[in-house]
């Protein structure tokens, strides 16, 4: 007679319940506790005026009303150029950068010197590097002298009094603090596909456009699509540079204003409820764009399984 012994089974699930618990805690309490406040007194009248506090009153969509009567859509606009003017240069540059470092054929020596001086501005504060760029870019400062005595201007090019130049001046900001991340998150993706694709390519007798555009994009999609939501996200939270660059006036005529830094004035006047309006308002656009950005270039992923189960229904029918 065969004796059959019976091994317990070692469940480890509730381990990783336990190990996720401290972040899901730390998210609730810091993340969904205050988002679902600011959702809640963006319909009241809440505010300081001077010593007395007004509030809270409940007005239902009143604050919304007011918020988009304001210049709100010209601060969002804001937002827009200036994200634009900083993130296509740097996702062209990190593509360029990431498609030549990871490029065998090119034999560049020094790769890792490179990859740390690219990533050196990411490391340099944004008050530091604002500050820089206000003594750079002043009317008295070395670029305007250099200008100057190069002949290629008469008198000192006024960049912070300028919609070109101080929208220009946040762009090129952004692109150089961010730019050398985006590469080297690239150059990881790149690394990452299979070497047998791009030899089976060349094989073929295609050439290096080609490949880029048939091999590498293709394969590094999931990241650039990280990459862009992240970018995304960042620039409707863009603050600090145009805070510090313009002393919080947005100035030339609040061209550079964006809409963190509408929130941060109602936020110092003690406005809540018209600081939680723009709050909420924000969320939803950042998900939208966000979850329309992964939909949309993660829409073909999805045709092929479709198909699939399409084909698995029909064969059992």
């Amino acid at each position: 007679m065969k004796g059959s012994t019976k091994r317990k089974s070692v469940s480890y699930a509730k381990w990783g319940y336990i190990f996720i618990l401290p972040f899901f805690a730390a998210f609730l309490i810091f993340q969904m506790i205050p988002l679902a406040s600011t959702i809640y007194y963006s319909f009241f009248e809440y505010y300081r005026s001077g010593l007395n506090i007004i509030g809270p009153n409940f007005v239902g969509l009143e604050n919304y009303k007011a918020l988009l009567g304001s210049d709100f859509t010209k601060y969002m606009g804001n937002t827009l150029i200036l994200w634009i003017i900083g993130f296509l240069p740097q996702i062209f540059f990190s593509l360029l950068l990431a498609a030549w470092f990871t490029d065998l054929r090119l034999k560049i020596r020094g790769k890792q010197f490179f990859k740390v001086v690219i990533y050196m501005p990411n490391l340099i504060m944004a008050s530091a590097f604002s500050m820089l760029f206000f003594a750079l870019f002043s009317d008295n400062g070395p670029v305007n002298a250099f200008l100057i005595s190069a002949g290629l201007i008469d008198k000192p090019f006024r960049f912070l009094s300028t919609v070109v130049g101080a929208r220009g001046l946040v762009g090129l900001m952004n692109f150089l603090m961010w730019f050398g991340n985006t590469t080297i998150l690239l150059m990881a993706a790149i690394m990452g596909i299979n070497p047998a694709l791009f030899e089976a390519a060349e094989l073929d007798g295609c050439n290096h456009t080609q490949i880029f555009f048939k091999i590498t994009l293709p394969n590094i999609r999931p990241i650039l699509v990280y990459v862009l939501i992240t970018s995304m996200i960042g620039g409707l939270q863009m603050f600090d540079v145009p805070q510090i660059l313009t002393n919080g006036k947005g100035t030339p005529n609040r061209t550079v204003t964006t809409i963190i830094m509408f929130l941060n004035n109602h936020l110092y006047s003690k406005n809540y409820g018209m600081a939680g309006s723009i709050s909420v308002i924000l969320f939803i656009i950042c998900a939208v764009l966000c979850i329309g950005v992964y939909f949309s270039l993660n829409g073909d992923d999805s045709k092929p399984k479709k198909k699939k189960k399409k084909a698995a229904r029909a064969a059992k029918a």
